[in-house]
């Protein structure tokens, strides 16, 4: 009971502390509600173009841009903003060190006010090649900062934790073989740190500690609350993309924060059941007390897990405290028999991270965007349930949605939420009722999710189209600003600056920072 409680003060914390900031997926907001509480963004702003003849942009172009650093070709993590800092994940095709050659998975951390590169993590790749470990994907998780520390799942399907300083205060333990780490599987003789390298403090590697099979790319953030850092696994099918090599594997686990070692893993058994892959990232939240961890399954169920470990028969499990199939049954089934995953028709799996928001939990099903488009459902539960929900905790769903991969927005104010899907349409919908409210086409692919701030509501396409709305119940565009590359990632707004990546830049826009 004592261990439980400090959790459920941690959830308390995490919320309050440094509210501007925005120091994981979804913000301080353990519910990974995509809104952020800072204002005084900026109205008007544009990246700018390019200078003739060159890559640099013409500064006379561009409104209230703060600043932008290149980052590498290919860049689908969404940075976060904490304690002075900027941390996003990208590839190495713009080599920061020149040490560190060929592809590798860098994490950048750059400083707030101005971009400029404090420190970088080098990630070398997985041998296993694309099965496991897609070429020049990068890292594509979000980080998680509590204080001096981050916690990331890396591209070679690994927990790490990091000393936020970096190696600027020297090599703090118990990791000490970064030498070694950053040339794994390469061939090269090891590259001692230098200042401008990242400090790993301790390292969980799942592939050799659950013999999980990532399907082309670990992916999925972290969750924080308390002592337990919850992180999915992407255990998933090989290159058949039918057999799931290790089902008995977990989906879902719990690890000591300060020493990374394995405190639990999940009793669902979702490995049996997977489709495809698993890249939805768990969110926290507390009912009537007891703290719960949300978690979007492989096979398409939504699970709501214990936070606390139970021991059960010798083994630290998460146990299912309810479970809901957010597919609906003529989804899964035709005629008395299964559809066939992969079909338009048919049945998906969870990509996008449950949304937790005032005792319900919010989550959308699709598949993976090379799967292309189909049938799609948003689906709210209430968390006051125990068993099998599906129907008894389902309090309404839309299924004029499209297969999204998108986390939805809720503004807390209005209770407004707005959602997109992968076919490129935004909706806005009532939060409590699931009445709509509107839609809007985009015309291009959706890759990233909604962010509600400041009264606004920010996201981007495949296009390269950043679409701004009034957060109302009538739609109301505000702009649409174009930038050179499409948008895979979330816009994140701290600190009264709001921050857009494409494949190979970021940008920081804050109100006055530069006008034409």
């Amino acid at each position: 009971m004592k261990r439980c409680l400090c959790v459920a003060g941690a959830l308390a914390l995490i919320g309050a502390a440094a509210a501007q900031d925005w120091p994981a997926w979804g913000g301080a907001d353990p519910g990974r509600n995509m809104y952020a509480a800072t204002r005084g963004l900026p109205k008007v702003f544009h990246p700018g173009q390019p200078k003739a003849g060159s890559e640099e942009t013409d500064p006379a172009t561009t409104t209230n841009l703060l600043w932008e650093i290149a980052l590498g070709s290919q860049t689908y993590g969404n940075p976060v903003v904490a304690g002075g800092r900027v941390y996003v994940g990208t590839n190495n095709d713009n080599p920061r060190d020149e040490r560190h050659k060929g592809d590798r998975s860098i994490l950048l951390c750059l400083d707030e006010k101005t971009g400029r590169l404090l420190w970088q993590l080098v990630v070398p790749k997985l041998k296993a090649g694309k099965a496991m470990d897609w070429e020049s994907l990068g890292i594509l998780a979000s980080p998680c900062v509590v204080g001096n520390r981050l916690y990331l799942v890396t591209s070679r399907c690994e927990v790490l934790c990091l000393d936020t300083e970096g190696m600027a205060n020297g090599n703090d333990g118990p990791f000490t073989d970064e030498a070694n780490y950053v040339v794994m599987e390469t061939g090269l003789a090891p590259i001692p740190p230098g200042p401008h390298d990242a400090d790993i403090l301790w390292r969980y590697d799942m592939l050799d500690e659950l013999g999980v099979f990532p399907h082309n790319a670990a992916n999925g953030s972290v969750l924080v609350m308390g002592n337990l850092v919850y992180a999915p696994t992407s255990n998933g099918t090989d290159w058949s993309q039918s057999n799931v090599p290790s089902p008995f594997s977990p989906s879902l686990i719990a690890l000591d924060a300060r020493s990374g070692l394995l405190a639990a893993v999940d009793d669902a058994a979702i490995g049996p059941r997977i489709f495809h892959g698993q890249w939805s990232s768990p969110s926290g939240g507390i009912v009537d007390g007891r703290p719960l961890v949300f978690f979007g399954g492989g096979d398409g169920w939504l699970y709501a897990f214990d936070a606390q470990p139970s021991n059960v028969k010798g083994t630290n499990v998460l146990k299912v405290v309810w479970r809901a199939d957010v597919n609906p049954r003529e989804y899964r089934f035709a005629d008395g028999r299964p559809i066939k995953y992969g079909a338009a028709e048919g049945p998906s799996e969870i990509n996008a991270t449950p949304v937790f928001f005032e005792d319900r939990v919010y989550v959308a099903i699709g598949q993976d965007p090379e799967q292309g488009e189909g049938v799609g459902r948003l689906a709210c539960y209430t968390a006051r349930r125990t068993g099998e929900v599906s129907v008894q905790g389902l309090v309404w769903d839309f299924r004029q949605i499209h297969r999204s991969i998108s986390t939805v927005a809720i503004d807390p104010a209005s209770g407004l939420l707005f959602a997109a899907d992968f076919s490129g349409f935004v909706y806005c919908l009532d939060a409590r009722t699931g009445q709509l409210h509107w839609t809007h086409d985009l015309k291009a692919h959706v890759w990233g999710s909604p962010l509600v701030a400041d009264g606004r509501v920010y996201i981007g396409d495949e296009d390269g189209d950043l679409c701004v709305f009034e957060v109302n119940k009538t739609r109301k565009v505000l702009a649409q600003v174009t930038f050179q590359g499409p948008i895979y990632s979330t816009p994140v707004a701290a600190n009264s600056t709001l921050y857009i990546a494409t494949p190979s830049r970021l940008y920081a826009f804050k109100e006055a920072a530069r006008q034409p």
